[in-house]
């Protein structure tokens, strides 16, 4: 009785999945095919089915194999489409998420692959502790990584508490383990330093609000009316808000249109910087690098688009998305892509990311690289 229960469980489980994979193909994933081949992948999903309940070493768990069908279904929709549990989603949905505290480690990860270490935030506890860009981090607290995505990698880093977070760190043909302490990585959230020949140079940490309103309040007064280049430094920029991005970018540029992202079906949505911009005449350099995700990403491709900067550094990634919260009645949720963002001209920043006009070595990618090549720039050697 109890294995016929345990069958019908996993037999619902698989079935509910297959529902779920048509029901998104249909209504949200930008980008994909209108045709499927729903008869082969139910066929596929009859044969799953067979081998598990004739030839599995033992009788599934129904709530992991649940959990796991989801997990890895949406997961495997796109780089930043995920899963999310109850204590995963308590933590999305903070609101005041921009105090949980982390380790400060920028990652980059695709389906059924280890987790990349990409950037460090600057004196964060991850840098103090020698993660080194090129690590791959293949657990956490002996959770491995393989199976989840970076959305929930990034949700498991944060926390309340400075509890340590233990990390299994492959590095070339070595593994170690190491315990990092969570901690405040971001002490403000920009800060301006003088540069002589230009205007200064702008280190925006992420795009959290109030960032426009502390740019206007700190910084502004203190370049008004300055000739010289604006430096915006978004190298390891990686977290934050799209509203908040745009009204940043408002700052520097008034335009009925600035982008919009590509939804389900060719249906756009617009976004625009309708106010007088203070410094629509500054000269911009933007710094970016593999570590500029997100709306840093967009920040910077705008203003490359428009003419209005000229961008330093090393490609970005190109995880400029919408994304939407659907919630589940289990208490669970699904984060879910719904659109990707494009320039105005149509060209789809999703997937190709920002290409510098000025490319860096890799091999020598630190702070006095990007001067020397900024000076350069500004003065047309």
């Amino acid at each position: 009785m109890l294995r016929t229960q345990k069958a019908r469980v996993l037999l619902i489980t698989v079935f509910v999945s297959a529902i779920l994979f048509f029901w998104l193909e249909k209504n949200f994933l930008p980008g994909v095919p209108q045709k499927s081949q729903p008869q082969r992948s139910f066929d596929i999903l009859a044969t799953v089915i067979r081998y598990i309940k004739s030839d599995y070493l033992e009788e599934p768990d129904p709530k992991k194999t649940m959990e796991g069908a989801f997990q890895g279904l949406v997961n495997s929709l796109d780089i930043l489409s995920s899963y999310l549990d109850k204590p995963a989603l308590a933590k999305y949905t903070n609101p005041q998420k921009l105090q949980l505290k982390d380790i400060g480690v920028i990652l980059y990860k695709r389906y059924g692959a280890f987790p990349l270490v990409i950037g460090t935030v600057e004196n964060s506890p991850a840098e103090k502790a020698g993660i080194k860009i090129g690590d791959y981090l293949s657990a956490l607290d002996d959770h491995s990584t393989l199976v989840w995505s970076l959305s929930e990698i990034n949700i498991y880093l944060k926390d309340a508490n400075p509890a340590p977070v233990k990390l299994r760190v492959i590095r070339e043909n070595s593994t170690k383990e190491m315990k990092i302490e969570r901690a405040d990585i971001y002490p403000r959230a920009l800060a301006l330093t003088l540069l002589k020949g230009t205007a200064g140079i702008v280190r925006v940490h992420h795009f959290f609000p109030p960032l426009a309103a502390e740019f206007k309040k700190s910084v502004l007064p203190r370049i008004r009316g300055q000739k010289a280049a604006l430096v915006l430094d978004l190298r390891d920029c990686s977290e934050g808000d799209i509203n908040e991005a745009r009204a940043f970018l408002n700052v520097f540029l008034k335009a009925e249109q600035i982008g919009y992202f590509e939804k389900r079906g060719g249906a756009k949505e617009f976004l625009t910087c309708p106010e007088d911009a203070p410094l629509d005449t500054l000269p911009l350099v933007v710094w970016v690098n593999q570590a500029t995700i997100g709306p840093a990403e967009m920040a910077a491709g705008v203003l490359k688009d428009l003419k209005k900067a000229k961008v330093i550094g090393l490609a970005t990634p190109g995880l400029v998305a919408r994304q939407e919260l659907f919630s589940l009645e289990a208490g669970d949720a699904l984060l879910l892509t719904t659109g990707v963002f494009c320039y105005v001209s149509g060209e789809k920043l999703w997937g190709k990311g920002v290409t510098p006009e000025v490319k860096l070595d890799l091999n020598n990618t630190d702070a006095k690289a990007y001067t020397e090549k900024t000076l350069d720039l500004l003065s047309g050697r």
